[in-house]
């Protein structure tokens, strides 16, 4: 931590310090600032803040405040989850004390506070996959232990982003070319139940997060029929376009119409796989310009240059374009 973090963890522990309360409320107190810091960082330094209170609370809770204890270890492990890092120590520290947390929590604990470390574990776990540092298998587990509590009647938001992060880790388990069918398919199925909770007016970006990926979903799915399934794609990034906007939402918007522009360079201009589908890559070359120009006005030169080559990609099936 830089000595300015230092200064302002050691001014808001003094003042809690000097308040005439309990020790458990100063302990909730702590608990409160921490994550009222981490909710919205500007910057890695509030998460450390952040950890820092957490870690005095700890300190003050000693054995007699199990639940308090719990939150704790667990808001740390959210902080430390959340910190930008290139190695996975920070990762694996949070897996430890989500870990140690969960059987307090489930012993003191309501049972959506049991969820959310168990969606968190699953987040940690999920990210761990990628370092060989765990299995995807069982972060897909700890999300689905999450829904029986976070149900899609009871909790659509929460039931949704569980289903997206499920269908994300199917895509990403890496599986024999028969697997792959399947991962596909309960991918595609966990993004259509959780579009049954969500909708365009009560959950905007959740609707439209589940549409986009939802079409990246359908795009790739082994079918015996991959022209309908990329007209259910476009169907679903058009929905997705509805929420997002180049005003409001400009880079999540290019990623949109980015992924559009894909499924419109697959697809003829009728019914007809034979037909020429010049139309369709006419509108693709226009969707990846106009994705391209937003991706370099804010500076994510990786997906410009991404755009750039399918762009050179559709100059050889349609003359007379200028990527």
């Amino acid at each position: 931590m830089s000595s300015m973090t230092d200064s302002v963890v050691e001014a808001a522990i003094a003042a809690i310090d000097s308040e005439s309360a309990t020790q458990t409320e100063k302990i909730e107190m702590l608990i409160q600032i921490a994550q009222d810091l981490q909710q919205k960082p500007r910057d890695a330094d509030q998460l450390w803040q952040a950890i820092a209170l957490h870690r005095h609370a700890l300190d003050l809770c000693g054995n007699d405040h199990p639940l308090l204890r719990a939150r704790a270890m667990t808001g740390t492990a959210t902080a430390l989850r959340t910190i930008p890092a290139d190695d996975t120590d920070l990762l694996l520290q949070a897996k430890t004390l989500y870990n140690a947390a969960l059987p307090i929590l489930q012993e003191h604990a309501a049972p959506e506070e049991v969820a959310e470390t168990e969606m968190n574990i699953g987040l940690v776990l999920q990210a761990l996959v990628p370092c060989h540092k765990a299995k995807m298998a069982d972060s897909i587990q700890a999300y689905q232990r999450a829904l029986r509590v976070f149900t899609g009647s009871a909790y659509p938001q929460e039931h949704a982003i569980l289903q997206n992060n499920i269908a994300i880790a199917y895509l990403s388990m890496p599986l024999s070319a028969e697997g792959d069918d399947m991962r596909q398919a309960l991918a595609v199925q966990a993004f259509q139940q959780a579009l049954e909770w969500v909708n365009l007016i009560d959950h905007p970006n959740e609707y439209a997060m589940l549409q986009n990926n939802l079409g990246n979903a359908l795009q790739y799915l082994p079918s015996t029929h991959p022209v309908d399934n990329n007209w259910k794609a476009i169907a679903a990034y058009d929905e997705a376009l509805k929420v997002r906007t180049a005003r409001d939402t400009p880079l999540e918007y290019a990623t949109t119409l980015a992924n559009k522009a894909n499924a419109l360079a697959n697809l003829p201009d009728q019914d007809d796989e034979t037909l020429s589908n010049a139309k369709n890559l006419a509108q693709a070359q226009a969707h990846y310009q106009e994705a391209k120009i937003l991706f370099e006005q804010f500076g994510q030169f990786d997906q410009a240059q991404t755009v750039a080559q399918a762009l050179a990609d559709l100059a050889a099936d349609l003359p007379g374009s200028d990527p």
